[in-house]
C-alpha cells in the first residue's frame, strides 16, 4: 500500500497548480491523478473567444446572438464591445444572428481568437411568406437553462456578479425583444399593410420600416386602432420630401439593449 499523499492546490488568477507530496507512490496512482486534472484543464480550454464587426467597417456589434449548432445548450451574446466567449469543440459550427443582418456561420477548426463580420440584410418583401402554421418562439422552452442561470439569489454573490449570470440576464433581454419583434411581424405583415395602403415594392419596404409600430402600441390597441394607425402613418409618409422616405442606415448602436 502506498503511504499517505498530501495534495496541495494553489489558486492563481487564471489557473491552479497542483502540488503532490509523497514518500512512496505507485505509478498507477500518479497517472490517475494527473489524468483527472489535465482532463479538467483541457475542458476549460475549449472556450472560443472573438469579436463581431459590421462587415467592411470597424463598428463592433453588441447583442449578437451566438449558438453552437452541435450543442443547443451552448449559447451566448456579444457584450457592449462586440466581444464573445463560448464553450465549443473542434468540428462544431457556430451560428451568429442579429436583426437586420444575414446570419453567419463559423466552423471551429482551432481556438485562436476570431473576427466575425456580419453583412447587412437587404429585405425583399416579395419573399415574405405568411403561414398560420408558424411555430411561436418560446425561449422558456427552448433555453430553460438561461432563465435558471439568470435568477438572482440574495445570499449568492455569484448570482449577482459572475459572468455566467450576467450573460444569462442579457440573453433574457434578447429573448424578450425577439418575442416582441416576432409579435410585431405577425401583426404588421406585408399582406395586411398592402390591403390598406397603395404602396408596393421599395416604397412599401421604406414605409413599413419607418412606421413600424412598437410592441407597447400593439399590446394596448386592437385591429381597428391598427388600421387607423396605418392610414395616419401613410398620410405622414406621403407628406415627407422624397429624400426623407428612404430607409435609415442600420447601425450596431441602434440595436444595443439598454
Amino acid at each position: 500500500m502506498p503511504k499517505s499523499v498530501k495534495i496541495k492546490t494553489i489558486i492563481t488568477k487564471n489557473r491552479f497548480i497542483l502540488q503532490l507530496k509523497y514518500s512512496t507512490m505507485k505509478p498507477k496512482y500518479l497517472v490517475l491523478i494527473i489524468a483527472l486534472f489535465t482532463g479538467g484543464t483541457a475542458a476549460a480550454q475549449n472556450v472560443l473567444k472573438g469579436t463581431v464587426y459590421e462587415s467592411g467597417k470597424s463598428n463592433r456589434m453588441p447583442n449578437v446572438f451566438i449558438r453552437d449548432n452541435n450543442n443547443t445548450k451552448q449559447i451566448t451574446i456579444t457584450d457592449d464591445k462586440g466581444n464573445f466567449s463560448i464553450h465549443t469543440e473542434p468540428g462544431h459550427t457556430l451560428i451568429f444572428d442579429s436583426p437586420g443582418y444575414v446570419s453567419d456561420t463559423l466552423y471551429i477548426a482551432d481556438f485562436a481568437n476570431k473576427r466575425v463580420e456580419m453583412v447587412t440584410k437587404m429585405i425583399t418583401l416579395n419573399q415574405v411568406n405568411i403561414t398560420s402554421t408558424k411555430q411561436a418562439f418560446d425561449a422558456h422552452k427552448e433555453y430553460p437553462e438561461v432563465y435558471t442561470r439568470s435568477k438572482v439569489y440574495p445570499l449568492s454573490p455569484t448570482s449577482w456578479f459572475s459572468k455566467d449570470a450576467r450573460d444569462a440576464r442579457r440573453l433574457k433581454k434578447y429573448f424578450k425583444r425577439e418575442e416582441e419583434e416576432r409579435h410585431i411581424d405577425d401583426a404588421f405583415n406585408v399582406t395586411y399593410v398592402e390591403s390598406i395602403v397603395p404602396l408596393r415594392g421599395q416604397e412599401l419596404e421604406n414605409f413599413m420600416t419607418l412606421y413600424r409600430p412598437t410592441y407597447a402600441f400593439l399590446k394596448n390597441n386592437n385591429a381597428e386602432s391598427m388600421t387607423v394607425y396605418i392610414n395616419d402613418s401613410y398620410k405622414k409618409f406621403m407628406s415627407l420630401p422624397a429624400d426623407k422616405r428612404s430607409l435609415p442606415k442600420l447601425t450596431s448602436e441602434s440595436k444595443s439593449l439598454q
